[in-house]
Formats: C-alpha cells, sequence, structure tokens
C-alpha cells in the first residue's frame, strides 16, 4: 500500500463537479476522485479548520468509533470496478482489527477528523492516477474517470476502458480544476 494524502479540492470546471486530489507521500502521482458536493463540503470544512458547536454527519462516526472502544487506523483506498472507487476503514478495537466497506469521500472526510493516514494500492497509482504536470498540457473533460458509487454521475463517462481511463488521467492537468468553495 503507498501513503497518500489530500492534496486539494478542485472542481472540474466542464461539469461543475467537486474533486479530491489524492497525491503520494513524496512522489508526484496524484489520484483524482470525483465527489459529491456533500462530501466535499465535509472534506473542506475539516481542511479549513471550521468547527460547529452541534457534531455534523462526518462528526458522529468519528464519536461513534470512539464511544464503542475502537480507533480508526488507517483508510484504504482499494480498487475501482464499473467506474466506482472503493474504500475501507480499518478500525481497531482491543486487539480486534476489522475494516468497514465505505464510499471514498465519506472515508477521507473521516480520516480527516481523526487524523488517520490514507493509503491505496500501487495498481491504482500506476492505472488510475497522473502525474503533476511540468508543462501546461490542456485537459480533455470530455471523458472524465468515475463518480463515488450511489451518486449521481457528474464528470466521468462510465464505461471507459482502463486504456482510455489511463489515457484521459495522462492528459489531465490539476491546475485545470477550479478551487472548490462550499
Amino acid at each position: 500500500m503507498i501513503k497518500i494524502r489530500v492534496q486539494s479540492l478542485g472542481l472540474d470546471q466542464s461539469t461543475k463537479s467537486p474533486v479530491v486530489i489524492l497525491q503520494e507521500e513524496g512522489g508526484p502521482r496524484v489520484l483524482p476522485i470525483w465527489i459529491g458536493p456533500a462530501e466535499a463540503s465535509a472534506i473542506a470544512m475539516e481542511l479549513a479548520g471550521m468547527k460547529f458547536p452541534r457534531p455534523l454527519t462526518h462528526d458522529l462516526f468519528p464519536l461513534l468509533i470512539r464511544g464503542l472502544g475502537g480507533t480508526l487506523t488507517r483508510v484504504l483506498i482499494t480498487r475501482v470496478h464499473d467506474n466506482t472507487y472503493y474504500a475501507e476503514l480499518v478500525i481497531q478495537r482491543g486487539d480486534e482489527m476489522f475494516t468497514v466497506d465505505a464510499r471514498p469521500s465519506d472515508s477521507i472526510a473521516i480520516a480527516l477528523r481523526t487524523e488517520a493516514q490514507l493509503f491505496t494500492t500501487e495498481d491504482l497509482l500506476t492505472n488510475a492516477s497522473i502525474e503533476m504536470p511540468s508543462s501546461g498540457e490542456a485537459a480533455d473533460f470530455s471523458q472524465a474517470p468515475v463518480d463515488e458509487g450511489g451518486e449521481t454521475p457528474q464528470g466521468p463517462q462510465p464505461g471507459l476502458s482502463p486504456e482510455q481511463l489511463k489515457e484521459y488521467l495522462r492528459k489531465m492537468d490539476p491546475e485545470d480544476l477550479g478551487r472548490f468553495n462550499p
């Protein structure tokens, strides 16, 4: 597994859909994942350090984990299947370690609140990532990658072959993504 971090949140200018950009630690590859506006807001608020007097939805899950005697140790972005990313929350309670299936956007929002580490597979970074460009090659958003599973597709076209997805991501310039404002 490769350690990653939230590099930024963006807004796909062609579809106005939020995109979370995950970057490998110490490396140039980034993994963009198109997400829903509510999840983007939850991530943006935590990155900005915004706190509320009452817990919001993504604040409740860490409270529940702790209340049940557990700790979120890490989040794994494990795979992409049929243009949908999958993630797992890895929770430890005493000597017991278990995983919970979750959407990557929710997982990232929760990981930021618990300071849990984020990881992905070498396969995803090889086949579904891009390198931070050094020159300004324009992005073509006519066929964007994947949606978040269970959410309305808002950018990517479903049914891209692995080679089409890889080519799209290779051409993508993260600078073409606008800033996301909750």
